[in-house]
């Protein structure tokens, strides 16, 4: 977990069903960071390297479960999954300053009142261990692990199943992954291949190796229950596999792999009530692992993609608004100046379908797909615009530190437009409400409880912008536009909400 397991840190999302309000806590998977656990340090044990992991055969895949269970890809695999103990500095509110009394001991070389001074000592920095798994992917000795395992860490000490222990070295951290790189010094060690995650589908079979609660080289098994799971809070990039995997503290890190013994995730998150396993686990996918490795092998730095666009997710509503036959694809809300989808030619309202050969079903398959895109590339995008298709092409930029891709929005659609007080776009309201100043349009400055509007998920300090692809730019266009709406059609907004443009459709 990132927070100590004493103190689970946890993100709180709320569902509701009848009248009874849930609550469930989502547990980032990484064991007592910050807490000392020096029962669970062991001594170097020195041991012959054991050799490369090899990868078992499909015909050794296909009848383990009958023959042994899984126990071929077990012993395959175990032996490069390892278990980190991350050394780290500790806050302290309190220091024995020297010359400073201690009010709270006893005996004359304590207290002040026997007319001795106090014996100073010298101040020692408190410092935690955190406990957590990696797995070794070559077999140079390079490990991949969560960032949170290692965040912080003064020193790292790495132990194999043979109980061989290593001092590692963090060769790069990427925190909006919530990966990292530690290198160990040895030769012929072993390791797992790296295993393509995209081909993976619910229902496949998948085993979990990592350090739960610091017993090592603990496996489990389960299967993918879906796929491309985000909007979890995690991380920046979040495309999870989700399986039902036991998963608890101290899996962070590990192994998830294939019934081909190949590495196509690393587990790092839970979904549970109460801190521990209740059947829902999430690992990073190896395509993005992958990425983020060989980018901090070659670079020292993780360099992602950019394209340069706003986007949201199509629902059923936009579909129909946009004339698009089902709701797949990324609509465009932005387009960044200067950037790569403004030399395509991308327009806000486009629908991307494809991304060089890779259909887009939604935000994140587009997101994934630029980012790990190599610098230079020149990419082909498939738009859907007015109804026709259209190819664009344009060459992929590197990331600027601080932006952000995409951002998906999902809009409420659940009735029509009604009820709504709006004001021009002043620059007083605009400081209010913190609208960027080139953004034009006419403010909801109040919505009558119970209304439409209120309904369909308009609240103060939106910025209306566009109605049915017409510009609004004062309350007066907002008023000549309301008027001429169809009466049994959809109304389609564009809107700006605390900066980030999205549109919203209102239905009838």
């Amino acid at each position: 977990m990132k927070q100590p397991l004493s103190r689970s840190s946890s993100i709180s999302l709320t569902a509701t069903q009848g009248r009874k309000t849930f609550l469930i806590t989502l547990t980032v998977s990484l064991i007592f960071t910050g807490m000392l656990v020096a029962a669970f340090s062991t001594g170097a044990v020195g041991s012959p390297a054991p050799s490369a992991v090899s990868t078992p055969s499909r015909s050794m895949a296909q009848h383990a479960q009958a023959e042994h269970g899984f126990a071929h890809i077990v012993k395959a695999v175990r032996p490069a999954v390892v278990n980190i103990t991350a050394s780290k500095a500790m806050g302290t509110g309190f220091s024995d300053a020297p010359g400073l009394p201690d009010w709270f001991k006893h005996g004359p070389q304590h207290n002040p009142f026997f007319g001795m001074p106090p014996v100073p000592k010298p101040r020692q920095e408190p410092r935690g261990m955190g406990m957590g798994s990696g797995v070794i992917v070559s077999p140079e000795g390079y490990v991949v692990t969560n960032h949170h395992v290692v965040e912080g860490a003064q020193s790292v000490t790495v132990a194999l199943l043979d109980k061989r222990e290593f001092t590692g070295s963090i060769v790069g951290s990427d925190p909006q992954t919530d990966l990292a790189v530690i290198k160990i010094q040895g030769d012929n060690l072993p390791f797992i291949p790296w295993g393509d995650s995209s081909k993976l589908d619910v229902g496949d079979y998948v085993l979990a190796v990592g350090s739960p609660f610091g017993l090592r080289s603990t496996v489990t098994q389960g299967i993918v229950s879906a796929k491309g799971r985000g909007g979890m809070g995690i991380t920046q990039y979040e495309d999870f596999i989700q399986t039902d995997a036991a998963i608890n503290p101290g899996n962070s890190g590990g192994a998830l792999v294939n019934m081909r013994g190949e590495l196509v995730g690393i587990n790092t998150a839970i979904l549970s009530r109460t801190g521990g396993y209740q059947g829902v686990s999430l690992a990073i996918p190896a395509t993005i692992g992958r990425h983020v490795y060989t980018s901090l092998m070659t670079t020292g730095k993780v360099t992602r993609g950019f394209l340069g666009v706003g986007i949201q997710a199509v629902t059923p509503d936009l579909a129909k608004s946009f004339h698009l036959d089902r709701p797949d694809g990324a609509i465009v809300t932005e387009v960044r100046e200067h950037s790569p989808a403004d030399r395509a030619g991308l327009r806000r309202g486009d629908t991307i379908i494809r991304y060089q050969d890779q259909a887009i079903a939604g935000p994140r398959e587009l997101q994934r797909g630029v980012t790990t895109t190599p610098v230079g590339t020149e990419v082909t995008i498939t738009v859907m615009r007015d109804g026709a298709e259209q190819s664009l092409r344009t060459t992929i930029v590197e990331h600027p530190m601080g932006q952000q891709v995409a951002s998906a929005q999902e809009p409420d659609t659940e009735s029509r437009l009604a009820g709504l007080a709006v004001e021009d776009l002043t620059p007083r309201l605009a400081k209010q409400f913190g609208v960027d100043g080139g953004v034009t349009g006419v403010m909801v400055t109040g919505i009558r409880a119970g209304s439409q509007a209120e309904k369909a998920g308009l609240v103060q300090g939106d910025v209306i912008r566009e109605i049915n692809h017409e510009p609004v730019q004062s309350s007066q266009d907002f008023r000549q536009a309301v008027n001429t709406l169809p009466s049994e059609q959809p109304i389609l907004l564009f809107i700006n909400r605390q900066g980030t443009p999205l549109f919203l459709t209102v239905k009838v």
